[in-house]
């Protein structure tokens, strides 16, 4: 018989289910970043199953990672932009 593997979704739950007494530790609006980190993990389920060469716990961070990422370049160039917009303002 061959060996089934979980997929992207049952791995991300296994492994938040793991961390379900890290959770319960945080006060509650660190429990509600910590699920929204989660969520973002679920962003990358395709991703995620490519990587089967990784450990799951792994895969799932790089995804966490990468979402925090890329909002934090999208708040950056918004940034920029409105600090391009003040300065015409100024000096225009």
């Amino acid at each position: 018989m061959g060996r089934t593997l979980a997929t992207a979704n049952q791995t991300i739950l296994t492994e938040q289910s793991e961390f379900s007494e890290f959770r319960r530790a945080l006060r509650k609006a660190d429990q509600d970043s910590f699920d929204e980190l989660f969520v973002f993990a679920r962003k990358h389920v395709a991703a995620i199953m490519m990587a089967a060469h990784a450990l799951p716990f792994e895969t799932v961070l790089l995804a966490m990672l990468l979402e925090e990422h890329s909002e934090n370049r999208r708040l950056r160039l918004e940034f920029e932009e409105i600090r391009r917009q003040m300065e015409i303002i100024q000096h225009g």
